[in-house]
């Protein structure tokens, strides 16, 4: 890979403060304006919250466990590879879907020569982690919509007023006026952008109730799995989540990024950041269970959106799995051992979160 390394994540909430006289969407173009994400086909180019401190690798039996076997919850995922196939008509409780991880010992990150240096992915190591149970898929927009229901709860992004858009989603003539902050300048920090509205004023989730939630921090993340009697998985046992019992591979699915020429997660195709030719089949966020998902059970535990976890880095909070905007040229954080952080009040267009229990 050649490229730079940088943040496909969205810079910290400090990078960038847009002004007051931003104008908002709607004035702009009116209610729905801008391009939407979505399938490729379709689109053009201060509460209090527990501060859970991260909890790192933890000591287990020293037997080897055996593979993930059971999963739990309320419906069971669809089978590999249905994706779009199955979706349908959804069934209640179809994305509260839990599966259960023996845990064991796994070899952690990786030597790779695409790794940039500064993201301490290496050496690789020998880690064990507790059994435990893992969202199969990533909070939905309609799961993170019952909490806020039942909670009034208000967002980061809503208290500030304002996320970080990927420009290529807005109106020309919001992009022209956006704040941007410095060295990511497709990053726009949009006013009223938030979880309920992805792009700002005048957007919805009307057809994405099924995609993972967005624009939450890592403050938010936390407040729901409080709600929800669960937490963020440490970093160690997201990554051993993400394997799905592989070892020492770059993707949940082994070492090919599309085996037999089949796309296995949502990540950018074409020139970036100019144009995403959404030959995975999305632009944008992509329904949780599409694609397949890995050995345990889990879907796109790579790209599409990344994933919050509890652990601690630098004052910042731990980032994984790569999102929609990755691409080979720039960021290529969608491989399982890759890693990147932000800070716990930063909010953007393609970062989510699952949850785990024990």
């Amino acid at each position: 890979m050649t490229g730079n390394h940088g943040p496909c994540c969205g810079p910290g909430r400090d990078a960038a403060q847009p002004p007051p006289s931003l104008i908002a969407l709607t004035e702009i173009a009116g209610p729905g304006g801008g391009v939407r994400p979505g399938p490729a086909d379709d689109a053009p180019v201060a509460q209090a919250v527990p501060d859970a401190d991260a909890r790192g690798a933890q000591a287990v039996p020293d037997a080897d466990a055996p593979a993930a076997q059971a999963v739990s919850g309320t419906d069971a995922p669809p089978a590999p590879g249905a994706g779009d196939a199955a979706r349908g008509v959804r069934r209640a409780g179809w994305d509260r879907v839990r599966v259960e991880l023996p845990g064991g010992r796994f070899l952690m990150g990786s030597e790779d020569a695409d790794a940039n240096p500064g993201d301490g992915e290496g050496p690789v190591r020998s880690v064990r982690v507790r059994a435990f149970a893992i969202d199969a898929y990533a909070v939905t927009n309609a799961r993170f919509a019952e909490f806020a229901e039942a909670t009034g709860y208000v967002t980061d992004a809503e208290r500030f007023g304002w996320s970080y858009v990927l420009a290529g989603f807005l109106p020309a003539a919001a992009r022209r006026t956006a704040s941007r902050p410095a060295g990511t300048p497709w990053w726009c920090g949009v006013p009223g952008a938030c979880w309920r509205a992805p792009e700002g004023a005048g957007s919805d989730l009307a057809g994405r109730w099924d995609h993972p939630v967005v624009h939450v921090s890592w403050r938010d993340a936390n407040a729901f799995c409080a709600w929800a009697g669960a937490r963020l998985p440490t970093e160690e046992e997201w990554e051993y989540a993400a394997r799905g019992g592989l070892e020492g591979r770059r993707y949940p699915w082994g070492d090919e990024l599309t085996p037999a020429g089949e796309h296995r997660c949502n990540i950018w195709q074409g020139r970036f950041p100019v144009r995403d030719d959404g030959e995975d089949g999305y632009r944008g966020t992509a329904p949780v269970d599409a694609y397949r998902p890995n050995g345990f059970g889990l879907f796109n535990v790579v790209g599409n959106v990344w994933e919050w976890c509890a652990t601690a880095w630098d004052g910042a909070r731990v980032i994984r799995g790569g999102s929609y905007m990755c691409h080979d040229s720039y960021c290529n954080r969608y491989r399982v051992a890759a890693r990147s952080r932000n800070t716990p009040d930063s909010t953007a267009g393609n970062m989510g979160f699952r949850t785990v229990s024990q």
